[in-house]
């Protein structure tokens, strides 16, 4: 990791899990290690506000989740339950000992299964704003036009004719409204491919977002939940729209040592939305483990 005045820069590392490939970015100092999972369609990025605050005592990994396999939303999409199968690998593989985890909506999600369904040794779990959604909706049947998120996900636009006019496209979205300006710098500088004939594409394409959309229907997480020994910090944003159909204070009492926070004024962006007050939760949490 080089540190260019006073900015700290992660390194951007690839890592063989067997039968691919992960991208990740390593902050690599002395520390106990913390691997940070993004949310669908974002980026490991985006964890960087968060993530070099925290590297005076830990050694932290993010990686990023989009295109390391193969998937086709109209067949199912990726299954989380293989990407939390990815996630042991890779912790297996860089032979990394009992990690903190971070996860943010389906990056919350695919923690979560991957202690309880594949007995990930963590020292804890900070959760914000997973997705566990109600238990009938996963014996439901849907299409990606009827998906509420994946219908959208494969529609949206992607290509800009330049960062002015990506940065007013997502500044007039509710989505990006209420994010840091340091967030969407990130996500413009590193969440977009440069054309080579000029302008930006999502790095992270419509389908593909949609496949991972769908693929977050292919298992039930809350079998595996009341396996996930570890202290859990489940954390839901006051003005988040998922509050309406998620239910996570009944997924907190579901954890053995699950924990419930609301961070008031934040929707279910809360690490974009609130990154201070991210970092400061986060430290806090695990402090109170050692």
């Amino acid at each position: 990791m080089e540190n260019t005045g006073k900015e700290i820069v992660p390194k951007v590392l690839r890592q063989d899990i067997g039968d691919a490939e992960l991208s990740y970015l390593l902050y690599d100092v002395d520390g106990r290690p913390m691997i940070m999972l993004h949310a669908t369609g974002f980026l490991p990025w985006l964890w960087h506000p968060i993530a070099r605050g925290l590297t005076d005592t830990w050694r932290v990994y993010a990686p990023y989740i989009c295109d390391h396999r193969v998937s086709d939303p109209q067949e199912g999409g990726l299954s989380w339950l293989t990407v939390a199968e990815d996630l042991v690998r890779f912790v297996r593989e860089l032979g990394i000992h009992r990690p903190a985890l971070v996860g943010h909506s389906m990056g919350a999600t695919v923690a979560a299964i991957a202690c309880g369904a594949f007995g990930l040794d963590a020292l804890g779990l900070v959760l914000f704003e997973p997705i566990f959604l109600p238990e009938e909706i996963y014996q439901t049947p849907m299409s990606v036009d009827q998906h509420p998120l994946a219908s959208r996900a494969i529609r949206r636009k992607d290509t800009w004719a330049d960062e002015a006019e990506a940065r007013s496209y997502l500044r007039s979205k509710p989505l990006f409204r209420n994010w840091t300006d340091e967030m969407l710098d990130l996500y413009v500088e590193y969440g977009m491919r440069r054309l080579d004939a000029g302008g930006l594409v999502l790095a992270c394409s419509p389908v593909r977002e949609a496949s991972i959309f769908m693929g977050g229907l292919r298992f039930d997480p809350w079998g595996v939940i009341p396996k996930v020994t570890c202290p859990v910090l489940v954390l839901e944003g006051e003005k988040s729209e998922n509050r309406a159909f998620i239910d996570l204070q009944q997924a907190t009492r579901s954890f053995p040592q699950g924990t419930y926070r609301l961070v008031e004024g934040a929707g279910h962006l809360i690490p974009q939305e609130k990154p201070g007050e991210s970092l400061e939760i986060v430290r806090t949490f695990f402090e109170s483990l050692e």
